[in-house]
């Protein structure tokens, strides 16, 4: 539905100080991975969810840029049938409810009723669910004179309602003022490490994505804890990181995932 918000929300001590947070550390935000941390981070601690898409069109309507954000691995075929820049689940909402002037918007396909408690978005209800989430939470900027930015949450653990959108309202000038921060798409790829991940790098990258430790990885692949960690290390100095998150947010960067 396209919800009304509350005329007054009151927000606990706990939310208040999530909030600051949030908004504290969205302002230092100016490259991919400090915007990949910034949304899988503080922002999770408001807003949970699985996925989020952040899109940036032109004046004209046409797409600028597009980034799907994650903590864990998503399948290639998921990723594409949600953020595909031609036809992905993302880029039609966000249309469907900029056209509409319908935002903030949200589905929740899960509930009792089906596609009916999905709103202004019911349409989407079956492709939600062939992406493998039963809500979403839709929110941007509206058309103005120089563009839109959307951005839309798949998967949250709670049902939306309007206190979510209104978590979202507060943060929506924040996430649309670091997007326009970060470098271009084009430029993205400036500062590459010296060589790309090894075959072996790149599937420990990929179980650490899923949140494995380093004994679990060591399982999956039939190696030593102690050589999982001594990759680990060659990839912290490769990307030029010292920890985990960093180093995922410096391979989403970089996009040395996908070429893997």
């Amino acid at each position: 539905m396209s919800p009304s918000l509350e005329p007054v929300v009151i927000l606990s001590r706990q939310e208040q100080e999530y909030l600051l947070r949030t908004i504290e550390s969205g302002l230092r935000v100016v490259s991919m991975r400090q915007f990949f941390l910034w949304t899988q981070g503080q922002l999770q601690t408001l807003l949970p969810h699985q996925v989020m898409v952040a899109l940036q069109f032109a004046p004209s309507g046409a797409l600028r840029r597009m980034e799907c954000l994650h903590a864990t691995v998503l399948a290639p075929q998921r990723e594409s049938l949600l953020a595909d820049r031609r036809d992905g689940l993302a880029l039609r909402i966000a249309r469907h409810c900029l056209q509409g002037a319908r935002l903030p918007a949200m589905a929740d396909v899960a509930a009792e009723g089906g596609n009916r408690q999905a709103g202004v978005l019911g349409g989407f209800g079956n492709e939600l669910r062939d992406a493998g989430f039963e809500s979403v939470l839709v929110h941007g900027t509206g058309t103005t004179a120089e563009g839109a930015s959307v951005f839309v949450l798949f998967g949250l653990p709670m049902r939306p309602g309007p206190r979510h959108a209104y978590f979202l309202e507060l943060l929506l000038a924040h996430l649309h003022l670091a997007l326009l921060r970060l470098p271009s798409p084009e430029t993205r790829g400036a500062g590459a490490p010296a060589r790309p991940l090894s075959a072996r790098e790149a599937e420990i990258v990929g179980w650490l994505r899923e949140g494995k430790s380093n004994g679990e990885m060591a399982q999956l692949l039939g190696i030593s804890a102690l050589t999982v960690k001594n990759h680990l290390q060659r990839i912290y100095r490769l990307l030029g990181v010292g920890n985990r998150a960093h180093a995922l947010a410096r391979c989403l960067e970089l996009r040395l995932l996908e070429a893997a």
